[in-house]
């Protein structure tokens, strides 16, 4: 990847650049038994549209918390990327009462209803599907977001020193989320682009949303996300990681 890259924005723009139409979230769901394969390019474009969404739909500024009541899920990893690329910051299982806006999923609606400004909901159903009724007094972003546009441009330049992501109580500016994931990936077992991490991890921990995120996209590399692995047997695991040429785990 680019050494001059300094936030997580950044490090999609040369993934894009280097190989658009290379595998990087692949995501299962093994109580639905739900898989969705995510290349760089359609995943910059999901970004791209949920970018646009924050920016010029909900008027978010560089600075704004948002907080992300969400599991582990592709659709939280494109969340992530947009708020990166309009450089509010993200807060991944944060509170919604200390947030000017929040993205809930459909089990914590009661939770984000504590946020005072706009209110996202995610159905997180299969092929990102919307809600059948849409939930009282939030968006659905599954109605919204399809009809944004595919190239996104900030107003303003993102700051790599400025906060971007607050997880677990730790706050990290871009530039430290890049430079930690590059320092990081190693240890995860990814060494370069051939590298594929499985991740079972919840994403509202740094351990989670660098396994399952930052460090794979640091290092050209690519995530295999699982939520409910639980759910699967031992054998199946198995064949999952031989069948998805997995190179390393985290669980």
């Amino acid at each position: 990847m680019n050494a001059t890259d300094r936030t997580p924005a950044d490090l999609l723009r040369s993934a894009l650049a280097a190989d658009a139409a290379r595998p990087l979230v692949t995501f299962y769901d093994d109580a639905t038994g739900e898989r969705v394969e995510l290349s760089v390019a359609t995943f910059a474009n999901w970004v791209a549209k949920t970018a646009n969404y924050l920016q010029d739909e909900l008027s978010t500024e560089p600075g704004d918390r948002v907080a992300l009541l969400l599991p582990g899920h592709w659709q939280t990893a494109v969340w992530l990327m947009a708020c990166h690329s309009v450089g509010v910051v993200a807060a991944p299982g944060g509170d919604p009462g200390a947030a000017d806006l929040v993205v809930s999923g459909p089990d914590t609606l009661e939770a984000a209803r504590a946020c005072s400004g706009e209110r996202i909901a995610l159905a997180l159903r299969p092929l990102g599907g919307r809600f059948p009724q849409p939930p009282a007094g939030f968006r659905d972003y599954a109605l919204e977001v399809p009809g944004m546009g595919d190239r996104f441009a900030p107003y303003a330049p993102v700051d790599p020193d400025e906060p971007a992501l607050v997880v677990a109580g730790r706050e990290f500016s871009g530039a430290e989320v890049v430079e930690r994931a590059r320092a990081e990936a190693p240890g995860l077992g990814l060494t370069g682009p051939v590298s594929r991490i499985l991740s079972a991890l919840p994403y509202d921990t740094w351990a989670g949303v660098a396994a399952g995120l930052y460090a794979p996209l640091a290092i050209g590399g690519s995530v295999v996300l699982c939520r409910n692995l639980d759910q699967l047997s031992d054998e199946a695991l198995a064949n999952r990681v031989d069948s998805e040429r997995v190179t390393a785990t985290a669980r």
